[in-house]
């Protein structure tokens, strides 16, 4: 019996209901009800059993439905995703440690509890249900979103997300261009922004150096800086040059001709560094900074996620603790700011961002389109590196399989069970979100308090 046909019967039931009847008759009625269950709690998706290499991927049309737990959260009907190397790290596990402590961290499950994962971190879709308290969407809004890292991905058909991760996608773009950009844009915007204190009220003519600008994170930042008036260098491989020069760098590096360092020294300090490269850069890169000016250095290759997966929670934060605490005071006696940038889902700053790419100040930069069912050879291909963006879309012929209508009818059968669910929300879930929100910010809190204290 195909959905609608078990959403009618379901009504049917319902009004019968209200006539009397004998018991044995509503347990019948109980049963009829959850037959319906297996088709509105699964779904088609690409999900790991198993951290490992390519071939732990695994195509299912069973994976677990996404369900709303809270009265913020939206379920997206998935239209295009975005890969990225993230994804292919936590394919082999990397940032295992902290991602299923933020999944769990009441430690309730059992180990291994986070599988099957679903991968993928940038999703542009159709809302099709919303929580109770969501006031800013509605149902069948286009969005885009950059999905948190300890959240279920968008290699699959659908998606729960807060609706303070969601925005309404830029109407300049199609989906599949619209998957390109969210968490290559939120990773830029919460290092420079959020991390290096810049906008675009500030940022007119400072002079700001890009190392790794041929990447995701680095031509975003490119454009959103050039958009913001800010003199650009930038360092890159010579078949990239012209590339990044299109997108708004003023000054070109190229790092495969010799030490990087020596052509970046003859020029004028900057004010702010951005560090997508990492490993010995940092013992250089501080000396390009304007000293005793407020400049810094934001760099977004950080120990965090290798400390917790190699020491364990509690020894890895201690150690990140310690390492970022050591750097910043030691590059603060020489007049420099030394940070850590992370990512940061905000649909508040996608809200910024869709704004400029609306007026034509910030482009899509996809590198390759993949469908659905070539997700393996878009991992693959990611894992080769330099990757900008690798992406699937559905296709038409996919996207028909799914009829909206019967869809809708399957979530209008969730309402009555979700309103109940958020009366009865339980102090448990409160508890989860508290610690939650302690966990993540530990290490940047403590890292600023003791910036602060030695500013004194």
């Amino acid at each position: 019996m195909s959905c609608v046909g078990h959403f009618m019967y379901s009504r049917c039931l319902f009004h019968l209901s209200k006539v009397k009847t004998s018991v044995p008759w509503r347990g019948s009625q109980k049963r009829l009800f959850s037959s319906t269950e297996t088709c509105r709690t699964v779904m088609p998706a690409w999900v790991i059993d198993k951290y490992g290499g390519n071939d732990v991927l695994r195509f299912t049309k069973n994976a677990s439905f996404p369900i709303i737990n809270y009265p913020n959260e939206v379920i997206v009907k998935v239209s295009a995703a975005g890969l990225n190397p993230l994804d292919v790290s936590m394919r082999g596990g990397y940032g295992a440690a902290t991602l299923t402590m933020k999944r769990d961290p009441l430690n309730i499950k059992q180990s291994g509890s986070e599988f099957p994962l679903i991968l993928g971190r940038d999703v542009s879709g159709v809302i099709m249900e919303c929580g109770l308290d969501v006031k800013y969407f509605r149902e069948r809004d286009e969005v885009w979103a950059a999905i948190p890292p300890w959240k279920q991905g968008s290699l699959s058909e659908f998606v729960v997300l807060s609706a303070n991760e969601v925005s309404l996608k830029p109407q300049s773009l199609s989906h599949t261009e619209a998957a390109s950009i969210p968490y290559v844009a939120t990773t830029a915007w919460s290092a420079l922004v959020n991390t290096g204190g810049l906008s675009k009220d500030n940022c007119a003519k400072k002079r700001i150096l890009i190392l790794g600008g041929s990447g995701g994170v680095g031509t975003f930042a490119i454009q959103m800086l050039k958009a913001w008036g800010a003199h650009l260098t930038v360092t890159c491989s010579q078949n990239a040059e012209r590339f990044v020069r299109g997108l708004g760098a003023d000054h070109v590096v190229d790092y495969t001709a010799g030490p990087v360092e020596e052509p970046l020294r003859a020029l004028e300090k900057f004010d702010l560094i951005l560090d997508n490269v990492g490993g010995d850069t940092e013992r250089w890169a501080l000396n390009l900074l304007k000293p005793w000016s407020g400049a810094k250095y934001v760099t977004l290759v950080t120990p965090f996620l290798q400390n917790t997966d190699m020491l364990g929670i509690a020894d890895g934060m201690l150690q990140t603790a310690a390492t970022m605490a050591t750097k910043a005071v030691k590059h603060l006696v020489r007049g420099v700011h030394y940070r850590w940038g992370f990512f940061a889902p905000s649909g508040p700053a996608l809200d910024e961002i869709r704004a400029m790419v609306d007026a034509g100040q910030i482009r899509a930069v996809l590198d390759e389109t993949f469908s659905f069912s070539q997700v393996p050879q878009a991992l693959e291909k990611v894992e080769k590196g330099h990757a900008r963006e690798r992406l699937w879309s559905r296709s038409a012929k996919e996207e028909a399989t799914y009829s909206t209508d019967s869809m809708r009818d399957i979530f209008e059968m969730n309402s009555m069970k979700q309103r109940l669910e958020f009366k009865g929300m339980r102090f448990g879930n409160k508890v989860q979100i508290y610690y939650n929100h302690c966990v993540c910010f530990f290490v940047y809190g403590f890292c600023c308090f003791t910036e602060r204290v030695i500013r004194r």
